[in-house]
């Protein structure tokens, strides 16, 4: 159960149909603690969403239940991706909702990395 008050592990969202291959993805990295693939409605000249192998709803749950090896598995991932992609150089962001108040749209734990252009600020001041 995640300590993310999102509630249990929905083995049917999306992201963990495409880990177990019932739907086809763009993948651009896996290794035994993520997989990265392209966005399929991307927000920026390069989005990129990296998603950890393991059941997590939200970062809460992931940092609390996981062992270490699977969270610094996971984070290198994610600069791994970066790198790869050529994003270092002039930079790029990387964001994870987490809940509805933030927008998170799928219960699977998710980092998207946004490059390619200069991408604003990101919240609109009020």
């Amino acid at each position: 159960m995640p300590v993310s008050g999102q509630g249990p592990y929905d083995d049917q969202n999306i992201f963990a149909r495409i880990l177990r291959g019932e739907i086809p993805s763009r993948r651009v990295y896996e290794d035994e603690w993520a997989v990265a693939f392209h966005d399929i409605a991307p927000q920026a000249p390069v989005h990129v969403l990296v998603i950890p192998r393991g059941r997590y709803v939200a970062l809460t749950d992931f940092v609390a239940t996981a062992p270490d090896a699977e969270i610094a598995g996971f984070f290198r991932a994610v600069g791994h991706v970066a790198r790869e992609l050529g994003l270092e150089q002039p930079g790029y962001r990387v964001l994870s909702n987490m809940g509805v108040h933030a927008g998170q749209e799928v219960p699977h734990l998710h980092v998207h990395l946004f490059g390619g252009a200069a991408l604003g600020p990101m919240l609109v001041k009020a």
